[in-house]
């Protein structure tokens, strides 16, 4: 190694100055070394949230035609519909209820009309699943209530007249007798699943009856002191790894707690 003296300057005065140059290169050192860890740190978080991206489920880019209404299928993968508001009540009534569908509706004032598709060959296990579904999704889940009767008919009974007169946007005029299923609990549970049968998993909320099982499985009830809607999606949206706008599409309105 050959050290360059200047000589003008003593001999203590050189050694000073190599060793100031030598205190900077060491400095340097530490800076480099310092900036190597936080890169590795950096590169350890970005494999970690790459990870986790891989396990979030993809929102699929086109939407079905049911999936802008409350929806899931039964056990034997029939397919339940329901209004989100009075004009989807209407709209499922005009253009998509079949002779064959069967209409569920809770007994209280506001809630989702539900059409099972094809409910005239569905198995009691799929009409309990739907009662529930109906019930769930209706101001009783808004009451906090821990139960509701629930009511099903046949297109026939139906009818958006009664007496001359034109009903309001989302009820109906009944005729006959209804089947009722009585003090329907009010339970939802809410996972990654698959859709319809052999489909990708995705987010999904079921009524607790239902014997198809989710990932990462969740159960909700209503309850005056739970979160509020946009606060419990924010919470399961970290959760299943998912946007919170994706559980705000699904969760029934009014406060839910987390089934221990």
């Amino acid at each position: 190694m050959k050290l360059h003296l200047k000589i003008t300057k003593s001999v203590h005065e050189n050694a000073a100055i190599y060793y100031e140059e030598a205190k900077e290169t060491r400095e340097k050192i530490k800076g480099v070394e310092k900036a190597i860890e936080e890169t590795k740190k950096e590169l350890v978080a970005a494999e970690k949230d790459a990870a986790e991206k891989k396990k979030q489920v993809k929102v699929k880019k086109e939407k079905k035609w049911h999936e802008k209404f409350h929806w899931f299928f039964t056990s034997s993968n029939k397919l339940a519909i329901g209004g989100k508001n009075a004009q989807q009540n209407d709209l499922l009534f005009a253009k998509h209820m079949e002779s064959s569908d069967i209409f569920f509706h809770a007994d209280i004032q506001g809630a989702s009309a539900v059409f099972l598709k094809d409910g005239t060959n569905a198995e009691e296990q799929e009409m309990l699943e739907v009662a529930q579904f109906a019930a769930c999704f209706s101001n009783a889940w808004k009451n906090a209530n821990a139960a509701v009767d629930v009511y099903a008919v046949r297109k026939e009974q139906l009818a958006k007249h009664s007496h001359g007169g034109f009903i309001a946007a989302g009820g109906f005029a009944i005729a006959g007798e209804r089947r009722w299923f009585r003090s329907t609990k009010l339970e939802l549970k809410i996972g990654i699943g698959p859709s319809a049968m052999g489909s990708e998993p995705i987010l999904t909320i079921l009524p607790a009856v239902s014997k198809k099982k989710l990932e990462n499985e969740v159960l909700l009830i209503p309850s005056k002191t739970g979160k509020e809607k946009g606060e419990l999606a924010k919470q399961l949206a970290k959760r299943f790894g998912v946007h919170p706008d994706e559980l705000l599409q699904i969760l029934p309105n009014g406060r839910s707690k987390i089934k221990q």
